[in-house]
C-alpha cells in the first residue's frame, strides 16, 4: 500500500493552544513518545519566535534519531537562520516556510501585493533549500487563497526546491468537498506537482479538520499534519489518532498505509494531557474515557454476543485492555450477569433477581455503578434465604434542636407491623423500632460504615456485630442512605439470628 506520511505538530500549532505551555523537559519527553509511536516528521516548534523555543527544537533534533524534525520560518532570513541554527544536530532536519497568499492576509496583515508575495516565496524556499535540503513551504491560507494565484505559487516553489506544499485551511473554513476540490485543481493545474508531496493542515473552527483532512487524502494528499488529542490554536488541528485511525478501520476506502504503532495511541494522548494539563472530552473519539464504554442495555447485549454489533475498532489496537461496559440505568440483565461473572460471584436466578432488582434501584440514584457497588450487593444476596423480617419503609425526624425519632414499617409473615421510638439518633431510634416489632433487644457489639466508592453519590455500606441471646452475629446492608443501610445491616444481623442455623457463632 501507498504511505500516508503522518505530521505532527503537537509541539509547535499544539502547544499554541490556550493554556497550553510545555517546557523543554516536557517537549523532549512528548518527542521521544512520538517517535516511539512511529511519526514521520515531527514539527518541533518555532525556533525565531522564542529563546526556549530554540532550544526546546535544539534538544529534539539532538535527541530524535528515527523521525525526522522540523522547525518553522516565515519567509525571513533570520527565521530560516534561527531554524537552521536549531536543526543542526537533526539527523533527519526538514525547514517549514510559510506565507499567507489569501487577499485578505496579502491586504490587512502583510500589505503586500501577488508578485511581491511571489518574489519572497520563492527566494525563501531558495535560500532554505541552501541550508537544508528537506524543504517544506505551506501558503497560509491556502483555501481562502484565488486558485489562479494559488497555483501559480505552488508551481514556483517547487521550482526553487521544495519537496513538500503543504495547503493549510488555516482558519477552518472549508468544507470536505471544496477542500477535495482544492487537491484535485493543484494535481490537474501544477505542472510540476509530480515532483513534490501535497501536505495539508486543517484547524477545526468549524468541526471539520478531520474530515477535510481525509477528503484531501481521497483526493491526493500523502502528508497529513495532526496533533496528538486535536491540540491546536482556537478549535485546535485534525487529530493525528482519529486520522491514523479511519484509515486503519477503512483500508477499503483510502487504501493506504501508515507508519504509526496504534497500539501506543492511548498512551500517547495521556502524555500530551498530563504534560500540558488540558484534558481530554470524554467523547472524543479514539481516546476519550467514553470512546470505548457502552451503557444502553441493547448494545451491551450485542457486544457480549459479537463484538463488532457495536464496535468498529478493537480497543487493544489503541493500546486499552477491554472494551467498558458501563453499568448504569440503562444496562441490562446480560451486562450485570456478565459483570458479576468476571467478578467471580456466582449468583443462582433467585439471587440475580433480586440483584437485579436492587441494581436497577441503585442506578436511578447514581450515574455510574461501580464494581465495588456490585460487589456490596452480590455479597448481600448470595446465600440469602427469604427474611423472616422485610423492611417495608421508615422515616425519621431528626435534627440538632429535636429528639430524634423513627416509625419503622416491617413486613412479617404477610402482615405489615409498625412501630415508633426515639433515640439518641437517627439511627438508634430505627433500632429501637425494630427492636419493639421484633420483641427482641440485642447488645450491639460494633457499628462500622464504609463508603464503598467515591462521590457524594457513594454507596454506603454498615456492618453491624451483636448479641442475641447466645449467639453472636454480623449483619451487612448497603445503600446511597446511610441509615438505610444501617437498617438493612441490622435486620440482616436479626433475621440471622431468627433462621435456624445461620445465627452465627456460639460463644
Amino acid at each position: 500500500m501507498e504511505k500516508l506520511i503522518i505530521f505532527d505538530t503537537t509541539l509547535r500549532d499544539g502547544e499554541q493552544s490556550p493554556g497550553a505551555s510545555l517546557n523543554n523537559k516536557g517537549k523532549l519527553e512528548i518527542a521521544k513518545q512520538l517517535e516511539a509511536l512511529g511519526v514521520d516528521i515531527i514539527e518541533a516548534g518555532f525556533p525565531i519566535s522564542s529563546p526556549g523555543d530554540f532550544h526546546a527544537v535544539s534538544a529534539v533534533a539532538k535527541e530524535i534519531k528515527k523521525s525526522g524534525v522540523c522547525a518553522l520560518a516565515r519567509a525571513v532570513k533570520a527565521d530560516i537562520d534561527a531554524a537552521y541554527r536549531a536543526l543542526r544536530r537533526a539527523k533527519r532536519p526538514r525547514i517549514h516556510v510559510f506565507l499567507a497568499t489569501s487577499r485578505i492576509h496579502m491586504k490587512y496583515k502583510l500589505k503586500k501585493a501577488e508578485d511581491q508575495i511571489l518574489k519572497e516565496s520563492i527566494w525563501a524556499v531558495k535560500y532554505a533549500k541552501r541550508k537544508i535540503n528537506d524543504v517544506e513551504f505551506s501558503p497560509e491560507d491556502a483555501s481562502r487563497t484565488d486558485r489562479r494565484f494559488l497555483y501559480q505559487v505552488l508551481e514556483a516553489v517547487i521550482d526553487a526546491g521544495a519537496g513538500t506544499v503543504n495547503i493549510p485551511d488555516t482558519v477552518g473554513y472549508a468544507t470536505p468537498n471544496e477542500f477535495a476540490s482544492i487537491i484535485e485543481g493543484i494535481k490537474e493545474n501544477v505542472p510540476n506537482i509530480h515532483k513534490a508531496v501535497i501536505s495539508v493542515h486543517c484547524h477545526n473552527d468549524l468541526g471539520l479538520a478531520v474530515s477535510n483532512t481525509m477528503a484531501a487524502v481521497l483526493s491526493g494528499a500523502r502528508q497529513a499534519e495532526c496533533t496528538i488529542n486535536g491540540l491546536g490554536e482556537r478549535a485546535g488541528n485534525a487529530s493525528l489518532e482519529e486520522i491514523v485511525m479511519a484509515v486503519v478501520t477503512r483500508k477499503d476506502i483510502f487504501g493506504l498505509r501508515t507508519g504509526i504503532k496504534t497500539k501506543g495511541i492511548c498512551k500517547t494522548s495521556r502524555l500530551v494531557s498530563k504534560l500540558t494539563g488540558i484534558s481530554v472530552q470524554p467523547n472524543k473519539a479514539i481516546v476519550g474515557a467514553n470512546a470505548f464504554a457502552h451503557e444502553a442495555g441493547i448494545h451491551q447485549d450485542g457486544l457480549l454476543k459479537e463484538r463488532r454489533t457495536y464496535e468498529i475498532i478493537r480497543p487493544g489496537d489503541v493500546g486499552l485492555s477491554e472494551t467498558k461496559l458501563v453499568l448504569g440505568k440503562h444496562s441490562g440483565r446480560h451486562a450485570l450477569k456478565a459483570r458479576f461473572k468476571k467478578m467471580g460471584y456466582a449468583l443462582s436466578r433467585g439471587e440475580s433477581d433480586r440483584a437485579f432488582a436492587r441494581f436497577k434501584k441503585l442506578a436511578d440514584k447514581k450515574k455510574e455503578i461501580f464494581d465495588e457497588d456490585l460487589a456490596a450487593i452480590a455479597e448481600d444476596e448470595i446465600g440469602a434465604t427469604k427474611p423472616v423480617y422485610a423492611l417495608v419503609s421508615f422515616y425519621v425526624l431528626s435534627g440538632n434542636k429535636v429528639t430524634p425519632s423513627a416509625t419503622v414499617t416491617l413486613k412479617h409473615k404477610g402482615k405489615n407491623l409498625v412501630a415508633n421510638s426515639s433515640g439518641d439518633g437517627p439511627v438508634d431510634a430505627c433500632y429501637k423500632a425494630i427492636e419493639k416489632i421484633v420483641g427482641t433487644k440485642p447488645k450491639l457489639l460494633g457499628y462500622n460504615l464504609n463508603a464503598v466508592t467515591a462521590g457524594k453519590d457513594a454507596l454506603g455500606e454498615v456492618a453491624v456485630r451483636m448479641k442475641i441471646g447466645k449467639y453472636r452475629t454480623i449483619g451487612r446492608g448497603a445503600s446511597t442512605d446511610v441509615i438505610e443501610a444501617s437498617v438493612k445491616a441490622y435486620l440482616n444481623a436479626l433475621n440471622k439470628a431468627k433462621t435456624p442455623g445461620s445465627a452465627g457463632s456460639k460463644r
